[in-house]
């Protein structure tokens, strides 16, 4: 069981690592937005992908290993999570705390990628919604304005009553 917990810590680390890259990456993709630098971002999108598919790998990791501990424990791997583990180690108190540590890392690292990402999106809404503005603006200066008819024969084009006429009906 201990050499689970080990395997389960580093494997925490691991992912800790990978997840504070990926904060970094958007970082640079923060600068990147305000910039308007296109071709930064699509190379941040890239190192991005590899980041994740790596996460993916160490996740599918830690999910084998989570199910290892939960057979030992003879509980539904279904149900648990890494927090529940630490909770169950609370009468060992260096691995408990190890594993709480890695635990609480990997948290406060995925907390700070999600506000970074819920920046970076607002950042790219703003900035979509000004190139929408720009678009707009260019699109009606080369519209001509659109006035109303007021030319030479314009009272006897839209059928009017005629110059002096009144309408007593009215």
């Amino acid at each position: 069981m201990a050499s689970l917990i080990d395997s389960l810590i580093n494997i925490l680390d691991d992912e800790n690592r990978e997840y504070k890259k990926l904060l970094d990456l958007s970082d640079n993709k923060t600068s990147a937005i305000v910039k308007g630098n296109v071709e930064l971002l699509q190379e941040i999108f890239g190192e991005e992908q590899k980041l994740i598919d790596e996460l993916n790998r160490i996740d599918d990791q830690r999910q084998a290993c989570v199910s290892d501990i939960c057979r030992i424990l003879h509980i539904s791997p279904a149900d648990v999570k890494v927090k529940q583990i630490v909770q169950l180690l609370e009468k060992k108190p260096k691995e408990h705390d190890a594993l709480e540590q890695s635990y609480l890392n990997l948290k406060k690292t995925v907390t700070q990628l999600k506000q970074v990402n819920d920046n970076n999106k607002l950042l790219l809404k703003e900035s979509m919604d000004m190139i929408d503005f720009e678009i707009n603006l260019a699109r009606n200066a080369t519209m001509a304005p659109q006035t109303a008819n007021y030319g030479k024969g314009a009272y006897e084009e839209h059928g009017s009553l005629g110059s002096g006429s009144f309408d007593a009906k009215q």
